[in-house]
C-alpha cells in the first residue's frame, strides 16, 4: 500500500496557500505515462516499499480500476491521488489483510484512499494537501460514506489530525510501515470544513477545479431535484419560461390535477388566498379515511411527506437510535436520520445485478439485529423497484418486538389496487405508512400527503403539530382530487404507456445504454463504463434546456453512470431523448 501524509495546516495556522496556477482534475488517459513514473520515483526509489526497475514506471493490477485525480502546476505535473471506489470490487488492503476482521471495512460503500506522490520539487506548497481534500470531495460526491487508507507510522499524527482514526492495525509493504486508516466521510467533511474554512475559501478562489463535485460542501440540507424550476429565477418572474425547459429532473406529475380541483381552486382564489384553513385540516382526513377505508384517528396530514418525515423521526428517534435504510433510496430519509437527530444508521443493500430487488429472507436475517426504525420505500425511489405488499407484510409480522417500520408509499399508485399496507399500519401497532399526495395527484406545488398508524402514534404525532399546518388551496385540491379517482387512474395507466415510449427512445439514443423502467414514473439511464459520466451527460443537456436527475451523490451503487429521468407528456419525451443523444455524440472528454 503506498501512501504520503497530508492534510490541511492546524487550526489557528498563518501559513499562506502558495497555489498560484495550481489545476486539479481528472486524470486523462495521457497523463499515465508521467503518473506511473513519479509513482516510481517516490515508492521504489525514494521510500523503498517496491524494488526499483529498469523501465522506471509503477503500475499494479489496480490501476484499471483506481480513480486518479491529478495535480498541474504552472502546466507542468505537480502530483496525483488515486481511489478506489466499492463498484471495483476489490481494495489494495485485501492484499495485506482480512476485511471481515475489521467492522468499518465491511460496509459497501467503503472506498479506499491510497496512493499519493507529488513531485520532490512542488512539496511544502500544500498539493499534496489539496489532492487529499479532493479525493475526500470526490468520494462524497459519489455517495462515499467510509473511506480507509494506509498511512505511514512515522506520520501518523498528520493523518488524525486530518480527522482519520487509526485501528491499530499494523502493515509493513518493503521497508515501510503502515497503520490502517477509517473515517467517516461526513464527519471528515464536516471537521475539514469547520476547522479551515476561511482557509478554503480563499484556495477555491484561486484553484482551477476540474472536479465534477464542488470545491467546498453545499449547506446541510438534503439535496434533491428541482434544478429546472431553480433555473427559472429566484423572484419568480420569470415563471413564463418553465415552456422552455424538460423538468425531468423531478418527480412532478406530468398532467394537471383533476379539472375538479383546478375549478374549485380557480373560482375563490381570491377568498382563499387570504383566508385561513381548517386548524386541524379534519375535512381533509374524513375524506382520506373515506376513501382509504380507514378510521380517521389512524390518520394524520402534513404539508407534504418531508413535512411528516421531519415532525416523526425527531419525536420518535434520539442520537442513541438504530436505524436500517435501504441503499440506496430517497435521500431525505438518510439526512433526517444521520444529519438532523444524529443518530446511527445502517444500510441495507440492493444491487444492480439483482435487480435493485430487495430481497425479504436477507431482510428478515439483518432484522435479528434489532432496529429502533426500518425504513422502506416501497416502490422505491430511485431504483424504481416494488416489493409485493404481501410478501413486505410477512417480513413485518416476523420481525423482532421493539421494532417500528416506515413505510413509504408515495408512488403506490402506480403499481394498482391493493398493494398498500395502510390497513396493516392503521391497527399492528409496529408499522406507519406515509402517503404523498403530491406526486400521485399532481399537487406537488400545493403540498399534501398523509400517514396512517395505530390510533396512539397518531395522537402523539399531533401533539408536534402545529395549527394550520396544510393550507387551505392544498385541502380544497386534496379533497377535489380523493374524490375523482377515475381521472388518476386513467392518468397513471397513460404514464405507464408513456414511459415505455421514453424507454424505448432512450435505448435507441447511444450504444450499450441501460435502460431500466421503474413502476413508477420515472426510468433509469446508466451509462457504459469508462465514457461520459451521469454528471457531465447532466450537465450537456441542461444546456438545451433538458433536466436530469445525476443519481450519483446518493450511493456508490451507481457508480457515477446513472441518471434518473421523470416521465412526462410525449413531446417533452422526445426533447429528452434527442438531447441525451447528442450529449452522447460530443467524446467524453470535451466540454
Amino acid at each position: 500500500m503506498d501512501q504520503q501524509p497530508l492534510g490541511p495546516p492546524a487550526a489557528g495556522s498563518t501559513v499562506a496557500p502558495v497555489v498560484d496556477e495550481l489545476e486539479i482534475r481528472m486524470s486523462s488517459e495521457a497523463d499515465q505515462e508521467w503518473i506511473r513514473r513519479l509513482r516510481h520515483e517516490v515508492y521504489a526509489r525514494e521510500l523503498g516499499q517496491h524494488a526499483p526497475n529498469a523501465a522506471g514506471v509503477l503500475t499494479d493490477d489496480l490501476d484499471g480500476s483506481n480513480v486518479y485525480v491529478v495535480a498541474f502546476r504552472r502546466g507542468e505535473p505537480a502530483g496525483f491521488i488515486s481511489v478506489t471506489p466499492p463498484w471495483a470490487g476489490r481494495y489494495s488492503i485485501d492484499g495485506h489483510l482480512q476485511r471481515a476482521g475489521h467492522s468499518p471495512l465491511r460496509e459497501d460503500g467503503l472506498f479506499e484512499i491510497r496512493i499519493l506522490a507529488v513531485d520532490p520539487g512542488q512539496r511544502g506548497e500544500m498539493i499534496g494537501r489539496l489532492l487529499m481534500y479532493a479525493a475526500l470531495r470526490w468520494v462524497a460526491g459519489h455517495g462515499g460514506r467510509s473511506i480507509a487508507a494506509l498511512g505511514r507510522v512515522e506520520l501518523l499524527p498528520m493523518y488524525l489530525e486530518l480527522g482519520l482514526a487509526s485501528t491499530g492495525t499494523a502493515v509493513r509493504s518493503g521497508a515501510v510501515d503502515f497503520q490502517l486508516l477509517t473515517g467517516d466521510v461526513a464527519e471528515l467533511t464536516d471537521r475539514t470544513v469547520r476547522r479551515h474554512g476561511p482557509l478554503l475559501r480563499d484556495l477555491g478562489r484561486t484553484v482551477r477545479w476540474g472536479l465534477e463535485v464542488a470545491f467546498l460542501p453545499g449547506d446541510e440540507s438534503c439535496a434533491h431535484g428541482g434544478a429546472s424550476i431553480e433555473a427559472l429565477g429566484r423572484g419568480f418572474d420569470t415563471l413564463d419560461a418553465n415552456r422552455d425547459v424538460v423538468p425531468a429532473d423531478v418527480l412532478d406529475a406530468w398532467f394537471p390535477p383533476t379539472p375538479a380541483a383546478v375549478a374549485a381552486l380557480t373560482r375563490g382564489q381570491d377568498w382563499i388566498a387570504r383566508t385561513s384553513p381548517p386548524v386541524r385540516a379534519d375535512g381533509l382526513i374524513e375524506e382520506i379515511a373515506r376513501r382509504r377505508g380507514l378510521p380517521g384517528d389512524a390518520v394524520a396530514v402534513g404539508a407534504g411527506s418531508s413535512d411528516l418525515i421531519f415532525r416523526a423521526f425527531r419525536g420518535w428517534l434520539d442520537a442513541s437510535s438504530r436505524v436500517l435504510l435501504i441503499d440506496p433510496c430517497y435521500g431525505e430519509y438518510a439526512h433526517v436520520v444521520e444529519r438532523v437527530v444524529g443518530c446511527r444508521a445502517d444500510r441495507f443493500p440492493v444491487h444492480r445485478s439483482e435487480g435493485w430487488r430487495i430481497d425479504p429472507e436477507r431482510l428478515e436475517r439483518v432484522l435479528r439485529n434489532r432496529y429502533d426504525l426500518v425504513v422502506i420505500v416501497n416502490p422505491n425511489n430511485p431504483t424504481g423497484v416494488h416489493l409485493d405488499t404481501a410478501r413486505l407484510r410477512k417480513v413485518l409480522e416476523n420481525a423482532p418486538d421493539g421494532t417500528r417500520f416506515w413505510i413509504d408509499e408515495t408512488y403506490a399508485g402506480y403499481v394498482g389496487a391493493g398493494q398498500t399496507l395502510e390497513p396493516y399500519a392503521a391497527e399492528a401497532g409496529n408499522a406507519v405508512v406515509c402517503t404523498s399526495l403530491s406526486k400521485m395527484y399532481a399537487l406537488s406545488g400545493l403540498r399534501a400527503a398523509y400517514l396512517t398508524a395505530p390510533p396512539p402514534i397518531v395522537a402523539d404525532l399531533l401533539r408536534w403539530t402545529p395549527p394550520w399546518s396544510v393550507s387551505l388551496p392544498a385541502q380544497i385540491a386534496a379533497v377535489n382530487a380523493l374524490r375523482d379517482p377515475a381521472y388518476y387512474t386513467a392518468r397513471w395507466a397513460q404514464t405507464a404507456v408513456l414511459r415505455g415510449e421514453l424507454a424505448a427512445a432512450l435505448a435507441d439514443a447511444g450504444e450499450n445504454l441501460r435502460v431500466s423502467e421503474s413502476v413508477a414514473n420515472f426510468v433509469l439511464l446508466t451509462l457504459p463504463r469508462g465514457g461520459l459520466t451521469a454528471s457531465r451527460l447532466v450537465d450537456r443537456c441542461r444546456r438545451q434546456g433538458v433536466f436530469l436527475r445525476d443519481l450519483t451523490p446518493m450511493s456508490p451503487a451507481f457508480e457515477g453512470r446513472t441518471v434518473r429521468i421523470a416521465v412526462r407528456d410525449a413531446a417533452a419525451n422526445a426533447r429528452v431523448a434527442v438531447a441525451v443523444a447528442e450529449a452522447l455524440r460530443v467524446p467524453p472528454g470535451e466540454a
